[in-house]
Order: C-alpha cells, then structure tokens, then sequence
C-alpha cells in the first residue's frame, strides 16, 4: 500500500475510534495510536526522506491534511468529554443551600367551635333558629328583662364587667350569658319562637383551671301554645343522647334561676364508666355528671317583651360549651382551649 493509501486508510478509521473514547484518558491513547511516532502516520512521516522527489511534495502535502483533519476530530472529542466530566465533577461536588420550605399543615375548627356547631346542628334538626346579638348589652336586656331584680349579686361589680359608655344609667355590659339575645329575639319575632344562642359570654372569673374570664354559651328557648315541662324533658332527654351517646340517661334536679320557674339541673349518666365506677376518669365514681340548667321560662319574662303568659309558655336552657368539651374529652384545664398549643389543637383535627 503507497504512502497516500495509507493515510486515506487512516482518516477513515479516525472518526470512529475517536468517537468511541468514553474518557479523557481513552482519548489520549486513540491520539497516540492515531498520530504517534508508532502510528501508520509516523510510519508515513518517517518514510518522506526515501520518497521520489516528484511524489514526496503530494504525500507531504497529504499528510499535513490527514494529520490536521485527525486533530481537529481530536480536539473536538476532548472538548465534549471535558464538558462530561465537569457537569459530573458539578453533580458530585453539589451541595444544597437551600433550606427545606416550612408546609403549613391545612385548618382545621378548634376544638370549641367543633362543639359549638355540633351543638347547633342538633337543634337545627329539631327546627330550631340560630339567633345571634351584642356582645355588649344593656343591664335591661341582661338582667331587668330576664327577671333579675337590682338587688341580685350577679349585679355586683364584682361579679359582671360594665363598661364605661354612654349615659351611666343605660349600664352598658359585656353580656354575662346569651340569654339577652332570646330577649331581643322575642321583641322583634311574634310566637311561636324557637331559638338556639351561641355565643362568647364575660363575667369576672379569677382564671384557673375551671374558670376563664371568657367563655361561650348555647342557650335555648322555646315559646309556643301548650308547651309543658316534658316537653323540656323530651328535649334535653334527645340532645342529651345525641351529643353523648345513645345509652345515655338523664336526671333534672330542682334549682333557681331568676328567669325560669320551675327551674333544674340536668345531669347525664356517665359515659365513660357506665354507671359509677369507682375512680372514673369522668365522674369521679358519682355516675352522673352536670351538664345544664333550665327550666319554664317565667311569666314576667313573657310580659316583659310583650308576650301574653295566659296563652303562651315556654323553656330556656343554658349549657357552656367548655364544660361539655371537656366532659367529652376527658380534657382537665380549661385554660388548654386558649394556650394555642398546636400538641393540644392537634389531638382535635
């Protein structure tokens, strides 16, 4: 084979010996087998000296093309393998900066308001209205109206928290109970009246842990022809199951309300223990537990928004929703409910 066969030979392997290079190192050793003193170039450059003097201008001129083409193809390979392995060098060597971004967990209802709505749905079921009022009152719609005489110690400074607005003998206050909302609603609603209250309600409480200074309420009241104390039974009887089980039990117990007459304590039977077990988590042993109060509503509360008491009765009632929370909950510290301790809110999502 001449010296020009030669070389043609070569620039046809070139490409694809090149091409297989994975690294710089492979790289390197194609170029030498390519280009080196040992390669069939060196063989062709070493070999000009002994070529005729008309041929040796065409092989040189051919080998400078040979050699510079397998260069170029070279220096090409290199540069693309250099890129490789500084990307990889780059994804090694990578370290991450960036802090990891703080996910939110989704809202859920406190725990209160769960109870709140809970609460509400049941009446609503029995057709009873959400009715909702001012959280600061007058002492006529807190107390005069609900049959609370002035003399009463509910009245006191010490126990409710007046607000200094207005004309002094208005006795604005922040509202001790929603009942004044069922007094508002009377007025402005002709019978038959049946309402449930929610609501936050204030009365100065030394804080502890079954004491806050703000609570909330649902209050009841129903207003109609006929209605008699087992209806109230009836009702606090259905609640009573619905809300603590269906097993449930109820007792009424005599009490006084200024505003109801006769007037009760209702106690539930203990659903935790069933019965009065001995040291109950829930009641103590005792087998009940006190939930609410109620009663027939008075018939100078039906006089005082204008309601005949000869031919209209009623009940209220009256239940904090603290209390039933944590009754349900097996909750200790009421103070829990506004700590906003997320390992507390988080029991209840």
């Amino acid at each position: 084979m001449d010296s020009t066969a030669a070389l043609d030979d070569v620039l046809a392997k070139a490409p694809a010996a090149i091409d297989a290079a994975g690294t710089l190192d492979e790289l390197g050793r194609v170029e030498s087998g390519l280009l080196g003193k040992s390669s069939a170039i060196g063989e062709v450059r070493r070999s000009m000296g002994g070529l005729d003097p008309a041929e040796r201008p065409i092989v040189g001129a051919r080998l400078n093309e040979v050699t510079e083409q397998i260069q170029s193809l070279v220096e090409k390979r290199r540069a693309a393998l250099e890129v490789e392995d500084e990307a990889l060098l780059l994804a090694q060597d990578r370290i991450d900066v960036t802090l990891e971004s703080y996910v939110l967990p989704d809202a859920t209802t406190h725990v209160l308001q769960q109870t709140i709505d809970e609460i509400v749905d049941i009446f609503v079921g029995l057709g009873y209205r959400v009715a909702d009022g001012p959280e600061a009152e007058l002492a006529w719609y807190n107390f005069d109206a609900l049959n609370t005489p002035p003399t009463h110690p509910s009245r006191l400074e010490s126990d409710t928290v007046y607000l200094d607005y207005g004309d002094p003998a208005d006795e604005v206050l922040l509202r001790t109970q929603t009942s004044p909302v069922q007094v508002r609603w009377m007025e402005t609603h002709d019978p038959p009246v049946y309402v449930v209250v929610p609501g936050k309600v204030y009365r100065k409480e030394t804080t502890d842990a079954t004491h806050l200074p703000v609570f909330h309420q649902v209050e009841g009241l129903a207003v109609d022809e006929s209605i008699r104390l087992s209806d109230l039974k009836g009702t606090l009887a259905h609640f009573s199951r619905e809300f603590f089980g269906p097993k449930t039990e109820v007792r009424f117990r005599p009490h006084f309300f200024p505003f109801t007459e006769p007037s009760a304590e209702l106690d539930v039977s203990c659903f935790d223990c069933d019965g009065g077990e001995p040291g109950c988590r829930v009641c103590g042993g005792a087998g009940w537990l006190e939930m609410l109060g109620c009663g027939m509503v008075d018939p100078a509360v039906l006089e005082a928004v204008g309601y005949d008491p000869d031919q209209l009765s009623g009940f209220a009632f009256g239940m904090g929703v603290e209390r039933l929370a944590m009754v349900r909950y097996g909750i200790n510290d009421i103070r829990h409910f506004v700590d906003n301790d997320l390992r507390f809110l988080g029991r209840f999502r």
